[in-house]
């Protein structure tokens, strides 16, 4: 990873992106450019306030960065309603890595889901970095979740070429349905019925995830597979607080499978309401 961009409103809690991007910066010997963005759409002198503060507050922050911590940046004031100031920034540094705080979270909606979800993907094909919990030091244990396609196959293979959490506990999640149990017949199967095709579909799913592990470079990790007892964020969430992980990574180009769960409603809740860091990551090549 050569390039890091953290996207900052000089909030508190963009300060934890900053915090873990200095980390990021560290590790892999990386530039970090940093930037802000001004809503033009609104009168021109309120405009040119906001620029000259941004513009300041950023170059005391990077003689912070240079005197505190020993990490060079670069800082620039984009002029754009948030989401196009992001995308321009993005497409002309093409960095590694994007950073972003937990803030402005109705931006966040209008970024990853519904109808903005593909334009998103299409124009920022870089990996983007949530940062939700204050940073301590390297990640020590990261959670990747596969939908078992080939595109979350590349996006994993993608994840891994960035290094991050490299030093890390790797553990692959997949959670799997048992559809006939949400039939509206259902209820028609006995106690232990319905526990011999939850544990029929644990098992199929078990030898599907050895499959694709089989066939993807994903370096050492450890498989697990979950039951969607209620809803796929939920699970992914449960999953992580069990675990004790600290980075969750979700591909953003799920095709079959959990496509809702990577792409729609459930991304929005795990980055509404996750307590750990998310790793939303495209797979290497464009669907």
């Amino acid at each position: 990873m050569q390039k890091i961009m953290l996207a900052t409103d000089f909030s508190e809690r963009s300060d934890r992106a900053l915090r873990r991007a200095i980390l990021l910066a560290r590790q892999f010997g990386a530039d970090l450019a940093i930037i802000h963005v001004v809503d033009d759409d609104q009168p021109h002198r309120i405009v040119k306030i906001e620029h000259d503060e941004a513009e300041e507050l950023l170059r005391q922050t990077a003689d912070t960065l240079r005197k505190v911590d020993g990490v060079a940046s670069e800082t620039r004031v984009v002029l754009a309603s948030p989401f196009a100031g992001i995308i321009t920034a993005v497409n002309d540094a093409k960095p590694d890595l994007l950073v972003i705080g937990p803030h402005r979270r109705q931006m966040l909606k209008d970024v990853f889901i519904g109808t903005t979800a593909e334009r998103t993907i299409r124009l920022i094909d870089c990996p983007v970095l949530m940062v939700n919990a204050p940073p301590t030091g390297p990640y020590q244990h990261v959670i990747q979740t596969t939908d078992l396609s080939n595109l979350s196959g590349e996006a994993l293979e993608r994840f891994l070429a960035l290094g991050i959490g490299q030093d890390a506990r790797q553990t692959l999640l997949y959670v799997f349905d048992a559809p006939a149990l949400r039939l509206a017949m259902s209820h028609m199967l006995s106690t232990d019925d319905q526990k011999d095709y939850i544990t029929s579909a644990e098992k199929d799913a078990s030898r599907n995830l050895t499959k694709f592990l089989a066939a993807a470079s994903l370096g050492s990790v450890t498989p697990m597979v979950r039951y969607n007892r209620s809803t796929a964020h939920h699970e992914i969430q449960k999953t992580a607080e069990a675990e004790r992980a600290d980075l969750v990574v979700l591909s953003t180009h799920g095709r079959t499978g959990l496509e809702k769960m990577l792409i729609g409603s459930v991304t929005e809740h795990v980055l509404r309401t996750s307590s750990v860091d998310i790793l939303a990551i495209p797979p290497v090549t464009s669907a």
